[in-house]
């Protein structure tokens, strides 16, 4: 399962206590083709208790959505990771970052463990630096400085080791390059989404956590994952290059010995379950892609989000029209 990770300092609504209501929102008339999936995952909340919150279907321009708590705003843990790739691709769009060069050049007083003034940002960001950190759920304070700590272990090469600390690292690039991240992030990515005044959680020195710490409802959720299914361009307007969020989800990085639905990784994005790929965040925020199809998730439920992800891939697979090929 995706590694869990801590609540946001900054203050986020929670989910209401007590009794989940049971509500249907659509934000269009249901059509034939997102309706049916939404239905059946429905059901298979009803049949497995999985702890959701929201759930959005979009096939094509048609969508449905069902909710069993209000849409209020909530961490989507690593969720985030997608955002960061996102900025960095709006930043290198502008001409500002080249993700092939090693960081060393932006942080070269960072750089002292060996053979860390070799990491590109695309390590960073595809987690293969080689430097191994695992996951705390205080490594925002440990440390008098996370990125510092990060890049002083020694790397070994291009291996995987999934880490906050890389994301968060990767943001200290980008902020030597764009300033604030956070400002970067909601004038470029969330404005044109139409969405406003998200804050992004902060280590003590004033830097984005990057792996974690924003907080989206459901609805807004939805956006950014229309916004990569529809690779870069929402209403007519480009947001960022295609190749950016296509990185998702291609020259993935094989991890032997992984569970079903962790074998690959990219670019912020995992492989599968099924011929599926997803954002995957920490207790059931999800973003899961499957052609012209994309099911947003919300949910409070880390130990069960592994297999709503695959009842997810069952049901579009059921699903889809005989003999269409594989995008």
């Amino acid at each position: 399962m995706t590694p869990a990770h801590p609540t946001p300092a900054h203050p986020t609504a929670g989910p209401t206590e007590g009794a989940r209501p049971d509500r249907t929102r659509p934000d269009r008339t249901p059509s034939d083709r997102a309706q049916p999936v939404l239905d059946a995952l429905v059901r298979r909340v009803a049949d497995t208790g999985f702890g959701a919150h929201g759930l959005h279907v979009r096939v094509g321009d048609d969508t449905a959505e069902h909710r069993w708590t209000p849409d209020v705003r909530e961490e989507v843990h690593s969720v985030a990771k997608g955002v960061a790739v996102l900025a960095v691709g709006v930043a290198a769009d502008d001409g500002l970052v080249d993700v092939d060069e090693p960081v060393a050049a932006t942080l070269p007083d960072l750089c002292t463990g060996a053979g860390t003034d070799r990491i590109t940002l695309r390590q960073l960001l595809t987690m293969t630096s080689g430097v191994d950190m695992p996951w705390s759920p205080t490594e925002l304070t440990d440390w008098p400085d996370l990125a510092a700590e990060f890049l002083s272990r020694p790397s070994r090469g291009r291996v995987f080791q999934y880490a906050n600390a890389s994301t968060y690292t990767a943001m200290r690039v980008l902020e030597r390059l764009v300033g604030d991240v956070g400002a970067f992030v909601s004038e470029r990515v969330f404005a044109p989404l139409g969405i406003a005044d998200v804050g992004w959680a902060r280590c003590a020195r004033g830097f984005v956590a990057g792996g974690e710490g924003l907080a989206l409802r459901t609805s807004e959720l939805t956006r950014l994952g229309r916004l990569v299914r529809d690779r870069g361009v929402v209403d007519g307007h480009r947001v960022v290059s295609a190749r950016w969020c296509d990185a998702m989800h291609t020259d993935w990085v094989e991890r032997e010995g992984a569970g079903p639905g962790y074998e690959r990784y990219a670019m912020a994005g995992w492989g599968g379950p099924g011929r599926l790929w997803r954002l995957h965040g920490a207790h059931g925020q999800m973003l899961l892609f499957d052609g012209d199809a994309v099911v947003t998730v919300t949910a409070d439920d880390h130990a069960g989000a592994d297999a709503f992800a695959s009842a997810v891939a069952d049901v579009l697979s059921a699903a889809r029209p005989a003999g269409t090929a594989r995008d």
